[in-house]
């Protein structure tokens, strides 16, 4: 098990940057893998990246080349650098661990693009 607690949401203009944490409650380096998913009002929760425990990242399309994701194993925990942000990137943001084949979540962190 593991508990997971985002942080770094808020409201930016469009084209600003804003970078969320997951700190997870113990060692994340052999963790499968984690990742983010994001969730707009009425849509479904919907990947946005997602880092291997050998550090491999992968990304929806929406968001290469603007978002990065990186692990720190010492700090146990997992960053999103999240660049050139559009409204349409709003949504809340849950940061998930896939352990053993199942997903855990943290409780989300609203970010908000608008001018």
């Amino acid at each position: 098990q593991v508990q997971l607690v985002e942080s770094g949401g808020g409201l930016v203009q469009p084209g600003g940057s804003l970078r969320l944490s997951c700190a997870a409650s113990r060692s994340i380096f052999s963790i499968n893998a984690m990742g983010w998913y994001r969730q707009a009002p009425g849509n479904e929760r919907d990947l946005v990246a997602v880092i291997t425990s050998g550090g491999s990242a992968d990304y929806a399309d929406s968001v290469k080349g603007r978002f990065t994701i990186s692990r720190d194993n010492a700090k146990n925990t997992v960053y999103l650098q999240m660049n050139s942000l559009k409204p349409e990137d709003t949504a809340v943001y849950y940061c998930y661990a896939d352990i053993s084949l199942r997903n855990y979540w943290g409780q989300g962190t609203q970010v908000t693009v608008s001018s």
